[in-house]
């Protein structure tokens, strides 16, 4: 694994000479993995360099997902809130990489959609945009994939309430589905804690 982890990191170094390095992105190995993180700027360009460099050849993204780091590990966090992480696999070299990038604006997260390099990033750049609000600049076809077309908010944010903004009911008078405010009263559950004298026979 070490050998093998060498060696997709010498690729990813000399494949990315202008990529990687102070004040640009970086390269973190840890876990057995390696994390490459990259400014939105050259998010495109990297990942086009992942799949078309024969010495890397990730020809397979497997996922992308959407990342919310406000208030991260509870405790507060330094830097941009939203984050896009990409889980690509060489099949033909059999080893992976994360790539990593931050949305520049937090009022308005955007970064380029890789859908034109990997088909896949399709529904799971609808999917991050759907729970995140993250925007796929290039995506031809961004709308939401979980939710329905009525929701208010992106559900996965940190902000995001449990009980949500509205909710949604089939109203037998006026025969359709409608919204109303939530009727759940928010409430503090505390788990009961049950003490008894000489439980399980113990003195």
């Amino acid at each position: 694994m070490t050998l093998k982890l060498d060696t997709l990191q010498a690729a990813l170094q000399a494949a990315l000479p202008d990529a990687l390095g102070e004040g640009r992105g970086k390269l973190v190995r840890d876990f057995g993995e390696i994390t490459v993180t990259v400014p939105a700027s050259t998010y495109l360009d990297v990942a086009r360099v992942f799949r078309d460099d024969p010495a890397l050849h990730f020809e397979q993204l497997v996922d992308l997902c959407g990342v919310d780091y406000s208030d991260y590990r509870n405790q507060p966090w330094d830097g941009p809130r939203y984050c896009v992480a990409v889980h690509l696999l060489s099949v033909k070299h059999n080893w992976r990489v994360r790539l990593k990038v931050f949305a520049p604006d937090d009022d308005v997260p955007l970064v380029a959609s890789v859908n034109e390099l990997w088909a896949s990033a399709n529904w799971f750049e609808r999917e991050a945009f759907d729970l995140y609000g993250i925007i796929f600049e290039g995506h031809l076809d961004l709308r939401r994939i979980l939710t329905d077309y009525g929701f208010i908010g992106h559900p996965m944010r940190k902000d995001f309430p449990t009980t949500g903004h509205v909710e949604m009911r089939y109203d037998p008078e006026k025969k359709r589905v409608i919204y109303q405010p939530v009727t759940i009263e928010p409430r503090e559950i505390v788990p009961r804690v049950v003490r008894e004298e000489n439980y399980g026979g113990l003195q």
